[in-house]
């Protein structure tokens, strides 16, 4: 399962384990990615909390947590290189990953199809 929110961060759950990108929307708007700096291991985070921070060559963003949670890993590929993010933000991108406390909040949050037609309205 797949969910996204209206800041352009995605949530691919299994479990009670989330994967935590960027959409290829944002990406889009950012340009070519920099730097990354993901979210810090063992952190517990509230949805909508800042957990990583995302530099381009236009500017430099903050990533929210989609969800409430305890940070469990974060993507050591993305110091070396972060223009993963640009190929791959939906798969190799990945910024952080993070075990859900309350996955009822996923409820709260938009399928693929709705997102899309969100992108669409800006």
């Amino acid at each position: 399962m797949i969910r996204f929110t209206k800041e352009h961060e995605w949530i691919r759950v299994d479990g009670k384990v989330g994967t935590v990108g960027i959409t290829d929307y944002a990406q889009g708007q950012l340009g070519d990615v920099v730097f990354v700096e993901v979210g810090s291991v063992g952190k517990s985070l509230k949805q909508g909390d800042e957990a990583a921070v995302v530099e381009s060559v236009k500017a430099a963003s903050e990533v929210y947590a989609p969800v409430s949670g305890r940070v469990l890993e974060g993507n050591p590929a993305l110091a070396d290189d972060p223009a993963k993010v640009n190929a791959d933000p939906l798969g190799g991108g990945w910024f952080f990953k993070i075990e859900l406390a309350n996955p009822a909040e996923l409820d709260g949050m938009m399928d693929e199809p709705a997102y899309q037609a969100y992108v669409g309205t800006l």
